[in-house]
């Protein structure tokens, strides 16, 4: 396996080294990968069963990544807007439903 050196400031050394429970090495790798994934998935639309495998271990998709939709920021602020629903129970909730 190959080894990468980063250089940073002394400065930023000093604030790492207060969470010395953290293993930056695997959260430099973790970053990496889901960098390269998200952008080969920007290129193909689509990841490999071993990226998929990654992201699962993860709990990440690329898609996570993406920007919302402007339709969809409509929406959400069309029902923001909205007037509430006041209930007085949760049974309140499923009495429409059959």
């Amino acid at each position: 396996m190959a080894s990468l050196t980063l250089s940073v400031s002394d400065e930023f050394k000093n604030q790492l080294k207060t969470f010395m429970w953290v293993n930056w090495s695997e959260i430099a790798r973790e970053e990496t990968m889901k960098k390269l994934i998200f952008e080969n998935y920007i290129k193909t639309g689509s990841i490999t069963d071993e990226e998929w495998e990654f992201c699962e271990k993860i709990d990440w998709h690329p898609v996570d990544e993406l920007p919302l939709k402007e339709e969809f920021k409509k929406e959400l602020e069309r029902r923001r807007k909205e007037k509430p629903i006041k209930l007085n129970s949760v049974s309140e909730i499923f009495k429409n439903c059959k």
